[in-house]
């Protein structure tokens, strides 16, 4: 979400912000990066582009829902690439057909492979992509060189990043 909003800010748009633990980001609403750090209805009714950076758990399934999308501008334009569960698809695919939002950018469903009847996938003015951020030359070689030093590790019996 932090390099989101520093590519938002370098195209001159105004960042707002929503955060659960505002605690831990200081700097929000200090003015010294220039991003205003709201409660989410007042994000959701000015924002033109919302994008979701959150972890799915009990408090952010369907974050995205009709009482949501309600708040929401009918031109916004909602990107999801945080997880599937954040919206709920079936309301997201209707306010697309009822022009009640304006489109949707998403690179995660709800289930992946996407079933056929998946409500997204037949809606106007949405695109799904592959969830591929990951997969950059140099992610994958950051990924390589870690399992190389945790099998360098282990054989020194100094073991790294051990899951419990």
């Amino acid at each position: 979400g932090q390099k989101v909003a520093g590519i938002a800010a370098q195209f001159g748009m105004q960042v707002l912000v929503h955060t659960r633990h505002p605690q831990r980001y200081p700097e929000l609403g200090s003015g010294e990066n220039g991003y205003e750090a709201l409660d989410l209805e007042p994000l959701l009714r000015r924002s033109d582009v919302v994008t979701l950076h959150c972890p799915l758990n009990a408090e952010t399934h369907h974050l995205i829902n009709s009482a949501t999308l309600a708040l929401m501008r009918e031109d916004a334009i909602l990107i999801n690439t945080g997880r599937g569960d954040l919206l709920d698809e079936a309301a997201v695919a209707a306010a697309l057909h009822e022009k009640r939002l304006g489109a949707l950018l998403a690179d995660v469903l709800s289930t992946e492979p996407p079933t056929l009847d998946n409500p997204l996938l037949h809606a106007p003015n949405c695109v799904i992509t592959p969830h591929i951020g990951w997969a950059t030359r140099a992610a994958r070689q950051r990924l390589l060189d870690t399992v190389c030093a945790n099998i360098k590790a282990y054989l020194r019996a100094e073991p790294i990043n051990v899951v419990v």
